[in-house]
């Protein structure tokens, strides 16, 4: 597993390393180890696909909320292209994943919503709805960010038969990779637009790192949320047996 930083910007840089502790708990929570040597149970991540088809259709409303916050045509532009991208193309492994399991794309959508899912999905929308571009971004930057970097430190640990290989090599593909240095020179973009090219001297500089941290905190919740699915069926199969 490699622990290569990934180059996603100036920004992430920075906010990566404002949040180390929380950082390490989102990219090295134990539903990602389990990811990893393919040991995850399988309702984890069943519970965990569910949810987060649940969450992308959130996450995509807020990206087409930055469309209405931006304040150039390429910011449009961005925020459209990463609409398209979560709508046709990080749809389709959900969608793909639970229809094998006989969950249809309709019951996906109607999922019932977990805590965690409701928790991290409202406040990445309150962010861009009380606050500005700014705050919408930072909110929704660290889901990429986060994404990316565990593909890239996933694609090692791909083997033949690896349960997990299609959710590996969707996040650590060039697809995904070229959408995270995309977000990245959004954000980039975005900072240096409205704060200038020393973002960490700004008085504003504290509420964006809060603002990302949070989110940080957020993803890992979700996997903890994911997580717990599997060990309640352990517990069940161990009542089974008492």
């Amino acid at each position: 597993m490699t622990n290569k930083i990934p180059d996603y910007g100036k920004t992430f840089a920075l906010m990566r390393d404002g949040c180390g502790p929380q950082w390490r708990d989102y990219i090295e929570h134990d539903f990602v180890k389990g990811l990893a040597d393919g040991s995850l149970p399988q309702a984890s991540f069943l519970q965990y696909m569910v949810q987060d088809y649940v969450y992308l259709v959130h996450y995509a409303r807020a990206w087409a909320l930055g469309v209405v916050k931006a304040e150039s045509p390429e910011e449009m532009k961005l925020c459209a292209a990463t609409v398209d991208s979560l709508i046709n193309h990080e749809f389709s492994l959900h969608i793909q994943t639970c229809a094998a399991q006989g969950i249809d794309e309709a019951s996906l959508f109607n999922a019932k919503e977990e805590l965690e899912t409701i928790a991290y999905t409202r406040y990445v929308l309150d962010s861009g709805l009380q606050g500005d571009f700014l705050d919408l971004i930072l909110a929704l930057a660290p889901c990429a960010f986060g994404y990316g970097e565990i593909g890239l430190r996933l694609k090692e640990s791909v083997y033949e038969g690896h349960p997990y290989e299609k959710w590996i090599n969707t996040y650590c593909g060039d697809a995904f990779q070229e959408v995270c240095v995309e977000v990245g020179r959004l954000v980039d973009m975005a900072i240096s637009t409205r704060i200038g090219d020393n973002p960490t001297q700004s008085p504003r500089w504290a509420k964006m790192q809060e603002r990302f941290t949070k989110a940080v905190e957020l993803e890992a919740e979700f996997w903890g949320m994911g997580f717990r699915a599997g060990n309640k069926g352990a517990d069940k199969k161990g009542e089974k047996h008492a």
